[in-house]
């Protein structure tokens, strides 16, 4: 075979390759409008969207460096189909100036979700007192937090002491049924009413529900959750071991495994989400969800939420919105969403290296 032969060769095999990438990256973009029970690709596309975005934008850049603007193309291209996806997580909003007077009783309500690791089981409580210090700091009158937990040294009564600036308590451990799931916890400034714990066949998560009584007079139904988790961490040492090995059948067996487990808790995400979607259309007041919803802007959870429920960032977020600190920082995974009855003022997800794997999300609120 002559040069040339090896040449033309090379680049077509170059050309399917960059083809299949611009063409699995914007396919991915219809990925949240599939129940994972009508599509095993999907979905697993919908979760690769970030490391798809990043080859692309990679490989354009390569291009356009090596001057071949028309191969460039076809990434940037797949990119510009994605256009809703990159605004969940980049938004130019300008900064809303706080009111200076602030009307008594107050319009507005700020918000925390966290997923605080059990704080990070470290025994001297100081994860706690400064997450407590830095959300008084920023005002919060309600923190929602995951995977709630003390431990013999710092214990549930020293957390709760610790947040006692939030009068209002509601542990789901303490619900019928708690004990059974991962723990999520409610702290408010503002009294808690009608508190119900839902929990989810086959699964250890669950979301816990309440209204929260404002002084201006308005009710708001508050939704906590801890959705299905990926499992990737638990199963993680298993596959890499299956994987490592040289035979062949133990290889495939894992890579098996992997996407059976994968695809199985996409299809639990996805149905809790409907229960989810049933709450919200029912309740009699305007909801706020929040939580660690285990999925990316890309997933059917997402898309079937943001058909009844505002997302806090798009509407009034700033920068680069990152909530899971693992993954290079590209995965979103935490949320604040809210009925359209109430009217996004501020949205962040500071980067606090305490005690977590996530970042908090805060979003202000104001009642219509």
């Amino acid at each position: 075979m002559g040069k040339q032969e090896i040449k033309g060769t090379f680049t077509l095999l170059f050309g399917i390759c960059v083809m299949a990438l611009s063409g699995a990256t914007a396919a991915a973009h219809w990925a949240g409008y599939y129940h994972p029970t009508e599509s095993t690709i999907m979905p697993l596309l919908g979760n690769s969207l970030p490391v798809l975005m990043v080859v692309c934008l990679l490989t354009a850049i390569i291009f356009l460096v090596l001057r071949k603007p028309l191969w460039a193309l076809f990434p940037l291209a797949a990119i510009g189909i994605n256009w809703d996806y990159l605004t969940t997580i980049i938004q130019f909003h300008s900064e809303r100036e706080w009111p200076v007077q602030v009307e008594e009783p107050s319009p507005y309500l700020t918000i925390a979700t966290y997923n605080v690791h059990n704080f990070g089981n470290e025994v001297t409580g100081y994860s706690c007192k400064q997450i407590a210090e830095r959300m008084a700091q920023q005002q919060v009158d309600i923190l929602c937090f995951q995977e709630f937990l003390g431990n013999h040294n710092f214990p549930l009564d020293s957390i709760q002491a610790t947040l006692g600036h939030w009068e209002h308590q509601l542990i789901t451990a303490q619900l019928p049924g708690g004990a059974e799931t991962l723990p999520m916890a409610v702290f408010s400034r503002y009294p808690l009413s009608g508190a119900q714990l839902i929990r989810y066949p086959e699964s250890h998560n669950s979301s816990v529900q309440c209204d929260v009584l404002m002084a201006t007079g308005d009710t708001i139904r508050l939704i906590c959750n801890h959705v299905q988790t990926a499992s990737i961490s638990q199963k993680r040492s298993k596959w890499q071991l299956g994987l490592a090995t040289d035979d062949t059948r133990r290889e495939a067996d894992a890579l098996r495994d992997a996407a059976t487990t994968l695809h199985t808790n996409l299809v639990k995400r996805a149905y809790q989400a409907d229960s989810l979607y049933q709450l919200t259309a029912s309740s009699p007041y305007p909801v706020v969800l929040c939580g660690d919803l285990n999925s990316l802007p890309s997933s059917y959870t997402y898309h079937r939420l943001t058909e009844l429920l505002t997302d806090g960032f798009k509407e009034c977020g700033r920068g680069y919105m990152r909530t899971y600190r693992q993954g290079k920082g590209l995965a979103r995974i935490d949320y604040i969403l809210y009925s359209p009855q109430l009217e996004g003022i501020r949205c962040s997800s500071p980067s606090w290296n305490l005690c977590s794997d996530h970042n908090p999300v805060l979003t202000t609120v104001r009642v219509r």
